[in-house]
């Protein structure tokens, strides 16, 4: 909330407590008016009253009310103004108190909902606000931990299996000396297969730990995007071929931008190894990025399975794996797209999924200058 709509919201209480204060005053004043005809009339059959004006302490009070008159008519409106005066004041105390009660409660029931009294209904709304965000917040932290946890489990779960086979096939080497070479070639490769598998899982442990443990910090410097991205596309030629799948490009040239080369490199190394992943074969990644103003727009589609709106809207939250069955071929920790919009967001930037028809799109949008959004 910024400070106009702070003292907004103070001068609507200020002023509701105002027009609170003026009525109970005027009506007060109605009814002191109406009272002193009353009074009169009580004064007057008093004064010519045979007993109680001969009373003696009765007809010394009238003498000296009627000597005091304007004095004694005063008083009890002077006392009923300062009495009106004093619990006006007591309001914003009650208020406040009323709202640090409210703001107990976010703590200590957030379950319940918000009341105050209808004065106070902006502040109900904005602590009803941070009610909802807070229980949104305590779920999404619930659910993520679960996430983290399965994960963690499937992962351990999974060491077993590369290691095991890495093991076999080297105790069959070892205990087999007249093996074969053709036989020789083959174990060791689906050994070391396995091992570079085992390698993956290990650094994917090391992935969760520096998730959770560490802050990223912008280390920034003039970059060549355009030559960044082509890097990219050319590193990963090899697992390409492997899939059967082409990359095309169409990159904006000698496009210029402020940015941590090394966790910007990350990114798109994430976003093409998801682009891969989850790819039919023998079709077709096309990578775009053209400059927009102040802006760089980096576009990277695919074809493959589209992914469910309820997916979608989770993808890039920790420990979110689309591939719920948790093939090895696919299977990751869930933190490639989490920390890619991490990244993006420190730069400054926005990153966003789209998916319909069987086609999946990443679109990346950075400053050109990261400093002047950080």
């Amino acid at each position: 909330m910024n400070e106009r709509e702070k003292k907004q919201r103070r001068n609507q209480l200020s002023s509701r407590i105002l027009v609170r204060y003026v009525l109970m005053l005027l009506v007060f004043t109605l009814i002191y008016l109406a009272c002193i005809p009353l009074a009169y009339a009580l004064y007057h059959n008093i004064y010519y009253g045979q007993y109680l004006y001969q009373w003696w302490p009765m007809r010394h009070f009238v003498q000296t009310v009627r000597n005091y008159f304007a004095l004694f008519a005063s008083l009890p409106y002077v006392a009923g103004v300062l009495w009106i005066t004093h619990k006006a004041m007591e309001m914003p105390l009650q208020y406040l108190e009323d709202v640090i009660d409210a703001s107990a409660q976010l703590i200590t029931n957030k379950q319940s909902p918000v009341e105050l009294p209808e004065e106070l209904h902006t502040v109900q709304d904005q602590l009803e606000l941070f009610r909802m965000q807070a229980l949104r917040s305590e779920q999404k932290a619930l659910e993520e931990k679960k996430r983290k946890d399965d994960m963690i489990v499937y992962l351990a779960h999974d060491l077993k299996t590369p290691l095991t086979s890495v093991i076999g096939y080297l105790s069959l080497l070892r205990d087999e000396p007249q093996i074969s070479p053709e036989s020789r070639a083959k174990y060791v490769g689906i050994a070391l297969d396995k091992a570079l598998r085992l390698e993956e899982l290990i650094n994917e442990f090391f992935d969760i730990t520096r998730f959770n443990l560490t802050t990223m910090t912008l280390v920034p410097e003039p970059t060549d995007l355009t030559r960044m991205l082509e890097q990219v596309a050319f590193e990963f030629q090899p697992l390409l071929q492997e899939k059967e799948l082409t990359l095309t490009n169409q990159l904006d040239p000698n496009v210029k931008i402020l940015c941590d080369r090394d966790k910007l490199g990350r990114v798109f190394d994430n976003l093409l190894k998801n682009a891969i992943n989850y790819s039919y074969r023998k079709s077709e990644i096309h990578l775009s990025m053209e400059q927009k103003k102040d802006f760089a727009v980096v576009r990277m589609q695919n074809h493959g399975a589209a992914i469910a709106p309820e997916k979608l809207e989770h993808i890039f939250e920790q420990f979110f794996r689309m591939d719920s069955s948790r093939s090895t071929a696919t299977g990751g920790a869930g933190l490639g797209l989490a920390i890619a919009r991490e990244i993006v967001e420190l730069h400054g930037g926005t990153i966003t999924a789209e998916s319909e028809q069987e086609s999946i799109l990443f679109t990346v949008m950075l400053p050109l200058n990261c400093k002047k959004n950080v």
